[in-house]
């Protein structure tokens, strides 16, 4: 079987813009996501990652580098197939003021409708971020390979493979620098974990004990 582990890139300051990011230019982890990408590669250390990919986009290039400082043998490959959503006209906007759209509701309860203004379907983001999900176990039957996303496409390939309707993908729920993996075969492919980030917790625990003493 070839064993996929799907991973979110770790924290940026864009959040605190109240800003929706998207394919914006130049957004790139802060010292805390930094430290979740370190921890991350740390965790993956003795995984045995034999292939690479990531989203083009700095946040998540740079969490995929923490891992290939572990693995050198590894070539960091991007590619836009678990790019994030294309929001088109919504990108860069506030949040608070696409919360007051029609749209806004059909992304949250009927996401299988939803179309973004000059951007993507959410029905298609799913598909091409399945579509590169098998491709992969085509292409490496057997290995284990590690894909640094972004939340909403991770959660739109769990709930694929979950059975679940695109409509309910917003009930899972995929942090920042976790782990989530899929183990895939010529049948019935297999949800090994969601949402690991044990790796976070334990960080986060020795800092606090570090601060007490």
């Amino acid at each position: 079987m070839t064993t996929i582990l799907l991973i979110r890139h770790a924290v940026n300051d864009f959040v605190k813009t109240g800003k929706l990011a998207g394919w914006t230019p130049g957004v790139h982890l802060n010292e805390e996501g930094q430290a979740q990408a370190q921890a991350l590669g740390e965790r993956l250390a003795n995984a045995p990652i034999k292939y690479l990919y990531s989203s083009p986009l700095e946040r998540t290039i740079e969490t995929a580098q923490a891992i290939l400082a572990h693995h050198p043998h590894v070539t960091l490959q991007q590619t836009d197939e678990i790019g994030e959503v294309r929001y088109g006209d919504w990108e860069g906007m506030a949040i608070s003021a696409l919360r007051g759209r029609k749209m806004w509701e059909v992304v949250q309860e009927y996401p299988s409708r939803a179309v973004f203004p000059n951007g993507e379907a959410m029905r298609d983001v799913q598909i091409r971020g399945v579509n590169f999900i098998e491709k992969l176990v085509t292409r490496h039957p057997g290995e284990t390979v590690a894909v640094v996303s972004h939340a909403d496409v991770i959660k739109m390939i769990l709930a694929h493979f979950l059975g679940m309707h695109l409509d309910n993908f917003q009930r899972i729920n995929v942090s920042p620098a976790s782990i989530s993996t899929l183990m895939m075969g010529h049948s019935r492919p297999y949800v090994g974990t969601m949402n690991d980030v044990s790796h976070i917790w334990q960080m986060e625990q020795t800092r606090k004990q570090a601060q007490k003493n």
